[in-house]
């Protein structure tokens, strides 16, 4: 078992920042990537950026390229969403998952660990 405890949601004006955070306890070593998901309300879950726990490899979205960094830090089993320049339909409950996949997948049923969701709030 792998467990993920967000943080770092909150409410931000539009054209701020937020940075998020992942903690992975547990049979981490088991777990090969991490993704970032979100979902507003009434919409599906959408992948938001993912990182490879071995070498850093990042993978994004294309509606948040250029406006997000996800890194990890091995040590502590931790990986941060850094958002920048964050727009109203920002605005959902992000996670974060772990996949056994060695390569990053933007698929959601490819995770088999979720945590339980930090808010994000932009207004405009």
């Amino acid at each position: 078992q792998v467990q993920l405890v967000e943080s770092g949601g909150g409410l931000v004006q539009a054209g701020g920042s937020l940075s998020l955070s992942c903690a992975a306890s547990g049979r981490t070593f088991s777990s090969k990537t991490l993704g970032w998901f979100r979902q507003a309300p009434g919409k599906e879950r959408d992948f938001v950026a993912g990182i490879r726990w071995s070498d850093g490899r990042t993978y994004y979205a294309e509606s948040v390229k250029g406006r997000c960094t996800i890194s990890r830090d091995n040590a502590k089993n931790t990986v941060a969403l850094r958002m920048n320049s964050l727009k109203p339909e920002d605005t959902a409950v992000y996670y974060c998952a772990a996949s056994f996949r060695v390569e990053v997948s933007a698929t959601s049923t490819m995770y088999a660990y979720w945590g339980q969701g930090t808010q994000v709030t932009v207004s405009s």
